[in-house]
């Protein structure tokens, strides 16, 4: 197996310099890794576009980034929290590629975490497209790298009815079992959701209603958990503009029921881009504008040689909500290919919950 996954990296790395090479004049790298580079040839993100379940839960060839991103706040029986991480990237070298052997130009990323009691574990891997070792399909919902998948295991609510879910890395593992009864949530403008005030833009759908049981495996023991899940799905070809250097992503449990989803885009002047979505109990949605959200880093930690906000204060004053956040683990940071910060958070003040922090480009 460890022979087979090498010959597998090498190849991708082959298959990266290959389309480097192919360039007459490869462009650098922009933004965090490189989304704010240009995407010529691959299709764009317009407003308007009407998204369709389930058919949307697949890959889309025609765009060059896309993401399948699941988070979980867990508690064990002994009241413990846990946090579970699992996403799966499809980076395109070339748009419209199908090929069903070598010759597709997809390549493929997941990246698993842990956080817990103990700190926080994480595991990466690689495929090609194309051989079977990773790819998605729409209907029914299948997201998988090598044993890592996500599937749906009922056509309610457009697929999202029931899911499975499994990862595993070194000296932990968990599956865990979703289910929800409310529709996708759009977010932004009906699933158009802007980046940058250059029109930089992702299509955007969110599951924040799953309920969540199983099981996590860690280091031989094993824990019966619960909790709340949130399920991202965003596909782009140029999600960044080539001064934004990364972003800071808040998904919010709210202990009313409610969910919460914010974001800022920081740039290179500091007039960071920020937006979010107010999602009420019922599955309503309001979308929520650069004027209505104030976000502030009110404590730094030193992770991984490098200095990251790692508590913040969030208020929206329309919905009169102002919280801080405070880290499950300080250190979980996600020492991948392109390194971020990734881990669960609880916060309080006007109100009360858990949720999932990200943080890019530090």
């Amino acid at each position: 197996m460890r022979g087979q996954h090498t010959r597998i990296r090498l190849a991708l790395l082959a298959g990266l310099l290959l389309a480097a090479c192919e360039a007459e004049t490869p462009p650098p790298a922009v933004g965090f890794a490189g989304l704010g580079g240009a995407a010529q040839g691959f299709a764009r993100v317009e407003p308007g576009r009407a998204l369709r379940f389930p058919a949307d839960h697949g890959a889309h060839l025609d765009y060059r980034i896309e993401w399948w991103y699941l988070t979980a706040n867990l508690q064990d029986a002994q009241g413990r929290a846990w946090g579970v991480q699992w996403t799966l990237f499809r980076n395109a070298l070339q748009p419209g590629s199908d090929e069903t052997d070598w010759r597709n130009q997809n390549l493929w990323m997941g990246h698993a975490a842990l956080t817990g009691p103990d700190g926080h574990r994480h595991a990466e891997t690689f495929a090609r497209g194309g051989i079977g070792q990773a790819g998605a399909v729409a209907e029914p919902l299948q997201a998988w790298i090598d044993d890592w998948q996500l599937r749906s295991l009922s056509p309610v609510n457009g697929g999202l009815g029931e899911l499975e879910l499994n990862a595993r890395g070194e000296g932990f593992s968990y599956r865990l079992r979703l289910t929800s009864e409310r529709p996708p949530v759009l977010q932004g403008e009906q699933g158009f959701s802007q980046k940058s005030g250059q029109g930089q833009a992702s299509y955007y759908y969110s599951q924040p209603f799953f309920e969540a049981e199983g099981s996590l495996l860690v280091d031989g023991k094993r824990h019966a958990v619960t909790g709340q899940a949130w399920l991202d799905r965003e596909w782009s070809s140029q999600p960044l503009a080539p001064d934004q250097q990364g972003w800071d992503w808040f998904s919010l449990h709210l202990q009313s029921g409610e969910k919460l989803m914010l974001f800022q885009v920081r740039q290179a002047d500091g007039a960071h881009y920020r937006a979010g979505t107010w999602i009420h109990a019922d599955g309503r949605t309001e979308p929520l504008s650069q004027a209505d959200i104030q976000m502030q880093p009110v404590r730094f930690s030193r992770v991984a040689g490098r200095r990251l906000p790692t508590a913040w204060s969030l208020r929206i004053a329309a919905k009169e909500f102002a919280i801080g956040t405070t880290p499950l683990q300080e250190q979980a940071w996600m020492a991948t290919r392109f390194p971020y910060w990734e881990g669960p958070i609880r916060f309080s003040g006007s109100h009360q919950g858990v949720g999932y922090l990200e943080m890019t480009g530090y």
